[in-house]
């Protein structure tokens, strides 16, 4: 609670394709100051790059995203001449990039500071003045952009006081909507000859579940596919997009019919589906290789990666060595190499091709590496839960302790490099990552437990694991630290009013503070989860939203408490936080807050190191991590 998303981290040592780098390689002054930087800055200042997205018909161009400039932003790369050329320049950073399908323009999402309500913009893949994308289409949250090769655009759009549309935009025309609906929908994706449209939708009211319908670009119905029909429940479809083959109608479809994510291929014209029955244990994605003959597979299963070469004609399973780690990305190239977006909890991360060369080598000094984790399954209420666990190098317990939670709640932890807990292992503290319950990865059963209890069922996994972590000898029950961004916010704040003899200090990052002022506040596109997980809205359940949030509980908590929210942030809004902070202040409970000009979080590197700097720096005022152990740069 990503299009183009920013990278984890970064490094790389194998031998890399030549290219021209985005910046020159530091001067010998700085190369002075890079290493008097203590190692957890280092980690955040390291030049990084996402998985490049290549245009299908001119596969040699590319965009990527990095943070060479100390904001995350958007980058051309011309892969036969290495070129690269920085396309965005904005204060609050860019992300969010699609390449047209013959690599001539570069579309990107212009919001305001972070607030994600915007419109789409484009430039000349070549370089040139950016022009709005779409000129009849006023600015909104996006739900879903494609692009077709005759420059028709279908663009999804969500309002607040409209709910969600869907526009087709033909090269010289007017926008004309052919979708609309209250509830959350999206753009799933245009078929190769841009005559079909994949929609998905929750109009059965089932945020967590969508449905799928593929309409003509007139919006005239072609087909439709629902999981939750006919007396089944929780059972949701995503579209993995449609054949990358003229003429070809078959949609990549996920499903969850066996209790998990796996592919299927369905042929819209006809209706038959193609269930693949693949012998993996966990969650399983996909996407079609570019001449459509079969499938890269994605399977991640207990916090790890890997990847599939799945052949449409003859069903076999091929292995695509990685090493042992997490991908946070891969795609398949014309000439069959596979490239991907590895790292693991130790070593940062670097973009890799099967053919053994690092692809996309970033400029200047390489992040430090940091600890492997341990992984360990703890019996909680519901479930065996998986916790990954690193402690500082050469430490024994019991030790300061920091859990982490993360956001979503529809996420989960992975062994993949990660700078914020790096820090923490840095200054003398052991990191607990829980995939509680709502976490994905472990099944839909496992994904689907929070209704009706949100928050508490979550809260309740990691209290076992806190169990464990302290009679395990790892964690010093005296000095534990609750921490987490967005939902992990929210927990964090649940979690020390609800649970407030276990927790010695309490950090949470763009949270949910004041459910009920959230649900009203937030973009609309979130309401309709709320209203899944709850059951209703707070007007019909306002006993759930009331046991679920962390107003109720505010005068409860005893642990000093740290607070960052951006104050343009439409997922987690401003004025709730600020309703639970003079809850706070009222009682005279120990406190901080920072505010910040941003949205959900922020893409500016020097920002990102502020608010850690802050969080260590009041962590250590209220939980030492060792005798004499105070933050680095503090």
């Amino acid at each position: 609670m990503d299009d183009m998303t920013e990278p984890t981290d970064d490094t790389s040592t194998p031998e890399p394709i030549a290219s021209t780098p985005v910046t020159s390689p530091p001067t010998s002054s700085s190369s002075a100051a890079w290493s008097a930087l203590p190692d957890w800055e280092k980690r955040f200042r390291a030049p990084r790059v996402s998985l490049p997205d290549w245009a299908e018909d001119a596969p040699s161009r590319a965009l990527f995203v990095s943070n060479v400039t100390g904001t995350y932003e958007l980058y051309a790369w011309d892969r036969d001449t290495g070129e690269q050329r920085q396309v965005t320049d904005r204060p609050n950073g860019t992300t969010d990039g699609v390449l047209s399908p013959d690599g001539e323009w570069i579309w990107w999402f212009a919001d305001t500071d972070g607030d994600e309500f915007g419109v789409w913009m484009r430039q000349p893949f070549k370089g040139g003045a950016d022009e709005p994308a779409v000129p009849g289409l006023a600015a909104s949250y996006p739900a879903g952009l494609a692009i077709g090769r005759d420059g028709t655009a279908v663009v999804g759009r969500s309002l607040d006081e409209e709910g969600t549309s869907i526009h087709v935009v033909r090269p010289g025309g007017e926008p004309v909507e052919i979708y609309r609906h209250r509830e959350s929908a999206g753009v799933g994706d245009l078929s190769y000859d841009g005559t079909l449209v994949a929609v998905e939708h929750t109009e059965h009211g089932d945020a967590m579940h969508a449905a799928l319908r593929v309409v003509r670009l007139d919006g005239a119905l072609v087909a439709e596919l629902d999981d939750t029909k006919g007396g089944t429940k929780d059972l949701g479809l995503a579209v993995m997009g449609f054949a990358p083959v003229d003429g070809d109608g078959r949609l990549l479809v996920g499903h969850q019919r066996r209790g998990r994510w796996e592919p299927m291929i369905w042929d819209v014209a006809t209706g038959r589906e193609t269930e693949l029955r693949l012998d993996l244990p966990g969650d399983v994605s996909a996407e079609w290789y570019p001449d459509g003959s079969g499938l890269l597979i994605a399977h991640d299963f207990e916090a790890r990666t890997e990847l599939w070469r799945y052949d449409i004609a003859s069903g076999v399973l091929t292995r695509v060595e990685t090493p042992t780690g997490s991908v946070s990305g891969a795609t398949a190239r014309p000439d069959g190499t596979v490239e991907y977006l590895w790292s693991s909890a130790a070593v940062p991360p670097v973009v890799r091709s099967t053919s053994g060369a690092v692809v996309l080598d970033p400029p200047g000094p390489q992040a430090p590496p940091s600890v492997p984790v341990e992984d360990v399954w703890v019996d909680g209420p519901g479930g065996r839960v998986h916790a990954l666990v690193q402690r500082p190098e050469g430490a024994t317990g019991p030790l300061p302790t920091v859990f982490d939670l993360h956001g979503g709640p529809a996420w989960h932890y992975s062994d993949t490099f990660a700078a914020a807990p790096a820090a923490w292992l840095d200054h003398g503290y052991a990191v607990v990552r829980v995939n509680y319950r709502g976490s994905t990865g472990y099944g839909r059963e496992w994904t689907d437990a929070l209704r009706h209890r949100v928050g508490l069922i979550e809260l309740e996994d990691v209290a076992a694991v806190r169990e464990w972590a302290v009679s395990s000898g790892l964690a010093d029950p005296e000095r534990l630290v609750l921490t987490g961004g967005s939902w992990g916010g929210y927990l964090t704040l649940l979690g020390l009013g609800t649970q407030p003899d276990i927790w010695a200090v309490g950090i949470a990052d763009v949270p949910v503070a004041d459910y009920v002022t959230a649900y009203q506040d937030q973009m609309e596109a979130l309401r309709p989860l709320d209203r899944t997980l709850f059951g209703g809205s707070p007007e019909e359940v306002p006993e759930r939203f009331r046991a679920s949030s962390p107003i109720t509980y505010v005068d409860q908590v005893r642990a000093p408490v740290y607070i960052a929210a951006g104050v343009n942030d439409p997922r987690c809004p401003i004025r709730q936080v600020e309703n639970y902070v003079e809850r706070l202040a009222a009682r005279g409970a120990v406190h901080e807050v920072y505010r910040y000009d941003a949205g959900h979080g922020s893409l500016v590197v020097e920002e990102r190191i502020k608010q850690l700097r802050q969080e260590l720096e009041f962590a250590a005022r209220h939980v030492p991590a060792a005798t004499g152990t105070r933050p680095e740069g503090g």
